[in-house]
């Protein structure tokens, strides 16, 4: 018998989420350390060449760049997919496991757990630095755990529920292309005098591409905590947050937790008062662990639905054929 494309999509993601699991991130050698000096060199050639342009101009520049840097590993990806009918077995999976990063996500995590649950504040504040942008020597024991919480909450998205979104949706090239935008906003979509408009294409393309992803990790959220909660503040509380896919991810996961994160928090010498968001207790080491939980479980999740979708399709494929 056939295997429905949904089957076939999550025997994929299955071994992909195994690879993850089992090996994390590259520790050597990763290929995005590659990529980010590719695209550094489009943003050079990129730059020179909108040299002295407007706003438009130089918009248009940091387009050229983004495609210059993503596309061809995309057509790359296409084309070892092409080069034998089995191929997209193997390529699909090793994109998949590329783009996850879900094990470390948890490892970086339960680094900041571990000695604040110890009681060493400042190796926990140093752990949380490698994973967040704002500053964090002077935050005490709570502001170390709602930033790891909200860390881990809105990584989730971007480390593990946006790329099999759209792994599902175009295979390993969906993956790969969720990946490498993810990275670039990561380089490029600053509100920086040298970013601003340069790395314009590269924030509303990431914001394109999790506009849908970040809906249903909040779902996912919801379901898999405290429902009622969670779907109350994604309601209430997102709208007010800056990003429109951090907020309903962050607010749903706060409320599934049963945790109240956001707040003020300082950026580079500068504070934000940023809205509240969840509801209940303060942030702790339990809170960091319980979004790890959080994504890991809706990892599964996923898997188990596209499995169900599958085995649904293909036993009413086999009951179409036997009245036919």
């Amino acid at each position: 018998m056939e295997l429905s494309l949904p089957l076939v999509l999550a025997l994929k993601m299955a071994a992909g989420l195994l690879a993850d699991r089992a090996f994390g991130e590259v520790r050597r050698l990763h290929p995005l350390i590659g990529f980010g000096h590719w695209a550094s060199r489009a943003e050079r050639a990129c730059r020179r060449l909108a040299y002295g342009a407007n706003e438009t101009g130089t918009r248009l520049a940091g387009l050229l760049a983004w495609s210059l840097a993503v596309l061809p590993w995309l057509a790359l990806a296409l084309w070892l997919r092409s080069l034998h009918p089995q191929a997209h077995w193997a390529v699909d999976v090793a994109l998949l496991y590329f783009a996850l990063g879900g094990r470390s996500l948890a490892e970086h995590a339960r680094a900041v757990a571990t000695p604040l649950a110890n009681g060493d504040l400042q190796a926990a504040r140093t752990r949380v630095g490698w994973i967040v942008s704002r500053d964090t020597q002077a935050l005490d024991a709570q502001g170390v755990a709602k930033a790891a919480t909200e860390s881990v909450l809105e990584n989730g998205n971007d480390a593990v529920f946006g790329a099999l979104f759209w792994f599902v949706l175009a295979g390993g090239a969906g993956a790969l292309l969720f990946r490498l935008a993810n990275t670039l906003d990561a380089m490029w979509g600053y509100r920086t005098p040298r970013f601003l408009h340069f790395g314009w294409a590269a924030a509303k393309l990431d914001d394109a591409l999790n506009l849908a992803p970040a809906r249903l990790t909040a779902l996912t959220y919801a379901v898999l905590g405290h429902t009622r909660e969670a779907l109350a503040c994604w309601r209430t509380q997102a709208p007010q947050w800056d990003s429109p896919n951090a907020g309903p991810v962050m607010a749903a996961g706060a409320g599934a937790l049963g945790v109240r994160l956001g707040g003020t928090a300082t950026y580079h010498g500068h504070e934000e008062h940023r809205p509240v968001l969840g509801t209940g207790r303060e942030a702790g080491p339990a809170s960091i662990l319980g979004a790890v939980s959080l994504v890991r479980r809706g990892a599964w999740l996923w898997l188990a639905v596209l499995c169900i979708a599958g085995l649904s399709l293909g036993l009413l494929s086999a009951a179409g054929a036997a009245h036919a």
